[in-house]
């Protein structure tokens, strides 16, 4: 972690946070533009299910390169927006 990174608080500041959540708190800063040159990919385990969905050939042909379990790897990306985005309001377009 880069010290930038780092934020130091008093006691009294952390006994404030006490109970919170999540949810609670404030937004972060948006992510730098190169967050997924640097981001790794947590693969989860748990059932699948399977479905036929239509990708963008060059995305798709990126991740085919990548080799074996480039599904799985797809899977994971999806997971990491749905997790940051999940308790968004949903917008229909």
């Amino acid at each position: 972690m880069k010290k930038k990174n780092i934020t130091t608080i008093t006691l009294e500041e952390a006994l404030k946070t006490k109970g919170q959540t999540q949810k609670d708190a404030p937004p972060g800063p948006p992510l730098p533009e190169d967050f997924w040159k640097h981001a790794k990919v947590v693969y989860p385990d748990g059932p699948k299910e399977a479905t036929t969905i239509p990708f963008d050939a060059d995305m798709l042909a990126w991740f085919k390169a990548q080799g074996q379990g480039y599904q799985t790897q797809m899977n994971a990306v999806l997971r990491s927006y749905y997790e940051a985005h999940k308790d968004e309001p949903s917008v229909k377009q």
